[in-house]
C-alpha cells in the first residue's frame, strides 16, 4: 500500500495530471484511501509495539493498576486488529463507497413501523460507533408512531462494503407495547443499501424516462416547511423505481440528491441482476423479493438476534439494537468469501 501511495503520490506532481479530471479525482481518492488504511495498520502496530514494551516493563504484583491498564489497551488492539482485518474482506467493486441505506416498513401497520424507526436508530448508532457520518434525507411518518420509510447517507470509507451485508428482511418478534392485551406480534422491515457512485460511472437516465414531482416539505424546518415546494420526488419510469428528498432548503438542491438516490439504486438493481444471473449459472436457487428474510431479532419469551444466513447469533439483543452490528458484519463477509466456513 505504501508502494503504490509513493507510486500516486509521484504521478499527482505531473504537469499532465489533471488533463484527465476524471481519472486524477480517481487518482486521488485512491490515494486518501491508502493513506488511511496505511495509518489505520501503522497505528495498530505502533500501539502494540508500546504495550509490549510496557508490560515488559511492569511486574504485575508492584503495579496492579498498571497492569490491568495495559490488560484494557490490549483487549482494545484485540477488537480494533479484528475490524481492520474485516475490511480485507472487502473486495467488491463499490466496496470503498458511501451508502445509501432505506427503510421500508411492511406489513402490520403501527408495529411495523415502530420496528422501523428501531432501525434506524440502530444503523445511526452503528455510523456513530464508526465515526460515519449519516444523514437522513428523507423520511415518511407513520400514522400513529414510528415511520413508514426513511432514507440514510452514510459517508465514510468502506460504507457500502460493511452495510451491504445488511440487504434484506429483518423481522422483529415482541410483545407488541400498542396491543392492548400484550400479545405477542411479528414485524417487518426492508432494508435496501445501494453504493453512491461517482458521476463518472456511467447510468444513463434520460430525461424523458422521468418524472418529477415537487411537493410541500413535512417535519422539522420552521417557517420554510409547508410554505414552498421544496421537496422532490423522482420516478425512473422503466424501473418503476423512486426517489425523493425534503431536508435540503431549495427544490435545486433537493432535486440533486434525488437524483443521486436515483442513480444509487439503478446501480444497485444492476447489481442484483449480476448477482442472481451469477448464482443461476452456478446452480443456486436465488429467492428475490419480500420474503428473504436475513435475520429475527427475538426480545419475548427470550432475547436472541440470528442471522439465518451464517447461523450467527447472540444473546444480546439490546446491544444489537444500540448499534452492535459488527459481528454479524464480519460473520457474512466471511460467509460471502467462504460459504462452506463455519460462523
Amino acid at each position: 500500500m505504501e508502494a503504490e501511495a509513493g507510486d500516486l503520490e509521484a504521478a499527482s506532481l505531473a504537469a499532465d495530471f489533471w488533463q484527465d479530471p476524471a481519472g486524477a479525482q480517481a487518482a486521488m481518492r485512491r490515494l486518501n484511501t491508502l493513506r488511511e488504511d496505511v495509518a489505520r495498520w501503522r497505528g495498530l502496530a505502533r500501539r502494540a509495539d508500546d504495550a509490549l514494551e510496557l508490560a515488559r516493563l511492569i511486574d504485575p504484583a508492584d503495579d496492579p493498576d498498571m497492569a490491568a491498564e495495559v490488560t484494557r489497551e490490549a483487549e482494545a488492539i484485540a477488537r480494533d486488529l479484528d475490524a481492520a482485518e474485516t475490511t480485507l474482506l472487502l473486495s467488491g467493486e463499490y466496496d470503498d463507497h458511501d451508502a445509501i441505506l432505506s427503510l421500508h416498513a411492511g406489513a402490520g401497520g403501527t408495529e411495523s413501523q415502530d420496528w422501523a424507526q428501531m432501525l434506524q436508530r440502530l444503523y445511526l448508532r452503528w455510523a456513530d460507533r464508526q465515526r460515519f457520518r449519516a444523514e437522513i434525507v428523507d423520511t415518511t411518518p407513520g400514522e400513529e408512531a414510528g415511520i413508514k420509510s426513511t432514507t440514510i447517507t452514510i459517508t465514510g470509507h468502506n460504507a457500502y462494503g460493511l452495510l451491504k451485508s445488511e440487504r434484506g428482511v429483518h423481522r422483529l418478534v415482541r410483545i407488541s407495547p400498542f396491543d392492548a392485551s400484550a400479545r405477542r406480534h411479528t414485524s417487518f422491515v426492508l432494508v435496501e443499501v445501494s453504493p453512491v457512485i461517482d458521476d463518472d460511472v456511467s447510468i444513463d437516465i434520460r430525461d424523458e424516462d422521468l418524472r418529477v414531482d415537487v411537493f410541500r416539505a413535512s417535519g422539522a424546518g420552521g417557517q420554510h416547511v409547508n410554505k414552498t415546494s421544496s421537496a422532490v420526488r423522482m420516478i425512473h419510469i422503466p424501473s418503476g423505481l423512486v426517489a425523493s428528498c425534503q431536508n435540503e432548503r431549495s427544490q435545486a438542491q433537493n432535486r440533486d440528491t434525488a437524483l443521486k438516490l436515483l442513480r444509487a439504486r439503478l446501480l444497485e438493481l444492476e447489481l442484483e441482476k449480476r448477482e442472481a444471473e451469477h448464482a443461476r449459472l452456478k446452480g443456486q436457487h436465488v429467492e428475490a423479493g419480500w420474503g428473504n428474510q436475513i435475520r429475527s431479532y427475538v426480545l419475548q419469551p427470550y432475547q436472541m438476534v440470528k442471522d439465518h444466513r451464517t447461523g450467527y447469533e447472540t444473546g444480546k439483543a439490546q446491544a444489537v439494537l444500540d448499534g452492535e452490528i459488527d459481528a454479524f458484519i464480519e460473520a457474512y463477509l466471511r460467509h460471502h468469501v467462504s460459504p462452506t466456513a463455519e460462523g
